[in-house]
């Protein structure tokens, strides 16, 4: 599945456990899976986010950890 990054970033944070895992699936280096994976926990506690970003990068990290993705 190619994604632009509006979308990728639509589907990684929409709340819904497939349509987040079949996002991350399409990072293919462990670079680009760090990077993201890093961002989701800036996302979730730091300030200048919104809570309903916060709350979908929470809920991504919950997804990705439910699922034994980790970093």
């Amino acid at each position: 599945m190619k994604l632009t990054l509006e979308e990728f970033w639509a589907e990684l944070l929409s709340r819904e456990s497939r349509r987040t895992i079949e996002a991350w699936l399409t990072l293919t280096t462990e670079e680009e899976r760090f990077a993201v994976w890093t961002h989701l926990q800036r996302m979730s506690v730091e300030e200048g986010w919104t809570e309903g970003q916060q709350a979908s990068a929470r809920a991504a990290l919950k997804i990705l950890r439910d699922h034994g993705i980790t970093m």
